[in-house]
This record gives structure tokens, C-alpha cells and sequence, in this order.
């Protein structure tokens, strides 16, 4: 069996049955810390993780880079309302309530 290529000093992303094409052609790199932050990527194929999808895209320089949904802009949108201390507590009530 033919070894990957490797690019860069990483094996080559194959294409298998795990992953399929898109049907968005592109994404906008959203992580805060990430080198391609708001930078707009062709994607090429996703995959599908135990800890959800993984975008493969051509990453320019950086050549071809897998992003979880959560770094792009195809992520899921933040919550209505922000996380309070409030909320927080109350969850801590709720969960001690259901313990007794």
C-alpha cells in the first residue's frame, strides 16, 4: 500500500467515506487567535468528529488546514443572552435540588 504524501512535514488529509463535500464553498476563519483570523478560506471537503465537524480547507500558505466549526463562521450562533452569575446559581440549585 502507497504511503501519504507528506507536505510540510504532515501527512496529506485523505478524502474517505468519513468525509463529504459542502454545499457552502467557503468559510471566514473567526478564532481569536488563529494566524488566518478573518481571513476568508475555499473549503474543500468537511468531516464529521466525535467532537463535531472539521472543516479542510486551503489554508494558503499554511496549505491545506482542517478548522472545527466552532474557529469559523459557520459555527453555531452564540447564545440570546449572556451566561450571568445569576444563571449559574440557579443551575447549582437545580442540580442539588435533583441530587436530594
Amino acid at each position: 500500500m502507497a504511503r501519504p504524501r507528506v507536505r510540510s512535514g504532515y501527512p496529506r488529509l485523505a478524502h474517505n467515506p468519513g468525509s463529504h463535500r459542502t454545499s457552502s464553498g467557503s468559510l471566514v476563519v473567526t478564532h481569536p487567535f488563529h494566524p488566518l483570523r478573518g481571513q476568508q478560506l475555499s473549503i474543500l471537503f468537511e468531516r464529521k468528529r466525535p467532537e463535531g465537524l472539521l472543516y479542510v480547507c486551503e489554508g494558503g500558505p499554511l496549505g491545506t488546514i482542517g478548522l472545527p466549526a466552532a474557529w469559523t463562521s459557520l459555527s453555531e450562533p452564540p447564545a440570546e443572552r449572556p451566561l450571568t452569575v445569576e444563571m449559574l446559581s440557579e443551575l447549582a440549585a437545580l442540580v442539588k435540588a435533583l441530587k436530594k
